[in-house]
């Protein structure tokens, strides 16, 4: 009778431990993506650069295509709210899909209190998968910055080139069809076996497995959240598309399948960009 109590106890305690870690996961996301539709403090909305990057012949869009073409005027001030602009894009568009790891964190640690072990919060965890995606941004920045420099790029962050193009779909595509990429990928949808042969105590090992499980969904995706390169940086179809596409790849049965066929039709359509370039 006491063992059914205490196991009812803890079924009672991980529900709740459950319903606050998806509202926080869900606060986060919500505020994340409020930011990014609201133009990430670009002084323009994300639908009305996301209507720039698709170039209408309206007199407007016309006017507003000349202001882009203007380089922009990199500071330390501008390339800091550039970085909060990836960090933040890439927690509203990854950060759901650490949602099954996190949440599996969460029901691990309440078991290891529950034993009498010392545990670390959750947000701890999350906190190590946010900060590699924060260097990911970092990186993203400074190509970014390389990009406009040389032309490549312009000051609403689309691609000015061709081959630029065709060189990050084909790039990309060829990721897809690495080893490295399917086992970063294997690692991301299997969450319960990382964590039962992975487990660290501690505030340190939850930090540690927080920055290992970002450091394989990195491996995952970052040659996927490059293509915002040739897509538009801002472009809300391709910031939405991504995330679904990367939702999907970790969470379908045929997940890996799923990533090989991208990766091929990726290589196919790069390779007609190239050729009609050449």
């Amino acid at each position: 009778m006491r063992t059914a109590v205490s196991a009812s106890r803890l079924e009672a305690a991980l529900k709740k431990d459950r319903a606050v870690v998806l509202t926080g996961l869900a606060a986060v996301v919500v505020l994340a993506w409020a930011y990014i539709l609201a133009g990430a403090g670009m002084g323009m909305s994300a639908f009305d650069m996301t209507a720039l990057s698709s170039a209408t012949g309206a007199p407007a869009m016309a006017d507003m295509a000349m202001d882009a073409a203007t380089p922009a005027a990199w500071s330390p001030g501008y390339a800091l709210l550039m970085f909060f602009m990836w960090w933040i894009m890439m927690v509203a568009m990854m950060l759901p899909n650490a949602a099954p790891m996190v949440l599996l964190f969460a029901a691990v640690n309440r078991k290891q209190r529950e034993r009498g072990h010392f545990n670390a919060p959750t947000g701890i965890f999350a906190l190590g998968y946010i900060v590699v995606w924060g260097a990911f941004s970092l990186a993203a920045v400074a190509l970014q910055w390389g990009l406009e420099r040389t032309g490549l790029l312009s000051s609403m962050m689309t691609s000015t080139s061709i081959l630029l193009g065709g060189a990050v779909l084909v790039a990309a595509g060829l990721w897809q069809l690495t080893p490295l990429k399917h086992a970063c990928l294997r690692h991301c949808r299997s969450p319960l076996h990382v964590l039962s042969h992975n487990w660290r105590k501690g505030r340190v090992g939850a930090l540690r497995m927080g920055l290992e499980h970002g450091a394989f969904c990195l491996g995952c995706c970052w040659f996927l959240m490059g293509l915002l390169f040739y897509g538009g940086v801002m472009n809300l179809y391709w910031i939405a598309g991504l995330a679904a596409y990367v939702l999907l790849e970790k969470v379908v049965p045929a997940g890996h399948w799923l990533g090989y066929a991208t990766g091929a039709g990726l290589v196919v359509w790069g390779g007609v960009l190239l050729a009609a370039a050449a």
